[in-house]
């Protein structure tokens, strides 16, 4: 059986090829056609002998991913992908065109068993992780793309489908990859994943001495709403999250970043806003909030932008750094989920 090395690290290549007589350092040759150029045939890759290309080809495959779906906003700024795996499974990806570069949303697992209310991923459940090499696919198929027009990936957000610390040991593949100078020599920096909270994989992360942004699902200032928002929080209450942040926080030096997505006559009241601050307050740490996105299966409503700047206010004024994410892709319906929602259920109706 060919043993597939699309999401192995060079010198992991280096020593499978030696195996079957080829020179180690034929490795990062390797690497660097399949990552920084998207090739996936042995064939092309011209700086090896012929032969040898044939042995690779005998003994390896490059399997990556196919497109099923692509939407395109209106504005041009928002392009979002349904991807498809060798064995069926498919995810979704997202590409966010900025004025000051490119950034790229990816899922780490099909599906989401976390239950978070307010997300589309959530509502199939989990069916399985991605691996590293799965994750890095979607970066790589899109930075193809760019790389036709002229550019490239700037930044990544592990914010898509699935829990990425529930994935643990698959997504620190990815990020240490993303950095490799063969790969999408991407800087640490330019990396944020965003968790729901798992505290003992925070704590493992934070030993990681990876200097990579950790944004925080919060999405309520106490207990009772939050367990209501996100069965998560049961087994890990906010006090322990707002606790292992603060270790991240201290241990890599980076801020945190606290997600709070605003769902009409839910969480969005001043009430609220005034208890995330003294929450918050003095902590190392900023605050992201995010207008819901419209997900009819569980008839949760966005505020209005009154609202909406109302919340902003109250926390700025209590001396808690804020922003509003400007919402890109809402013509394409660019959250976690909807799209692969909408092709399966095409896919079964057929």
């Amino acid at each position: 059986m060919k043993t597939n090395i699309f999401g192995y690290f060079a010198q992991e290549i280096s020593d499978l090829i030696a195996q079957y007589g080829l020179e180690k350092y034929r490795g990062r040759q390797i690497a660097e056609w399949i990552y920084r150029r998207g090739v996936s045939r042995f064939a092309d890759m011209t700086n090896l002998p012929l032969k040898k290309r044939d042995l690779l080809a005998e003994n390896f495959t490059i399997d990556t991913v196919y497109v099923m779906a692509a939407q395109h906003s209106a504005d041009g700024k928002t392009s979002k992908f349904l991807l498809k795996f060798t064995d069926g499974a498919a995810v979704e990806t997202v590409l966010m065109r900025h004025s000051y570069g490119n950034s790229l949303c990816v899922s780490t697992q099909v599906g989401c068993g976390m239950g978070c209310i307010f997300c589309a991923s959530t509502l199939q459940g989990v069916a399985r992780n991605l691996s590293g090499g799965e994750i890095l696919a979607q970066a790589i198929y899109v930075n193809n793309l760019l790389l036709s027009a002229q550019t490239r990936l700037n930044s990544i957000v592990i914010m898509g489908s699935g829990e990425p610390l529930a994935n643990y040991d698959n997504v620190l593949r990815f990020i240490r990859l993303c950095h490799e100078p063969y790969c999408l020599n991407l800087s640490y920096r330019s990396i944020t994943l965003s968790t729901c909270g798992l505290v003992p994989e925070m704590r493992k992360l934070a030993a990681e001495g990876l200097p990579i942004t950790l944004a925080v699902s919060l999405h309520a200032p106490n207990n009772e709403l939050r367990s209501q928002i996100m069965p998560i929080n049961r087994r890990y209450p906010i006090e322990e999250v707002v606790e292992a942040a603060d270790y991240y926080a201290a241990t890599t030096g980076r801020r945190v970043t606290y997600e709070y997505t605003l769902i009409k006559g839910v969480n969005d009241g001043l009430e609220q806003a005034y208890e995330l601050a003294r929450l918050l307050a003095g902590r190392l740490a900023n605050v992201n909030l995010i207008a819901v996105n419209a997900v009819p299966e569980r008839g949760l409503l966005c505020p209005d932008e009154k609202q909406i700047a109302a919340f902003e206010q109250t926390l700025l004024r209590q001396n808690i750094n804020t922003t509003v994410r400007r919402k890109m892709g809402a013509d394409i319906q660019a959250a976690c989920g909807q799209l692969r929602k909408k092709v399966l259920a095409q896919q079964e109706a057929r």
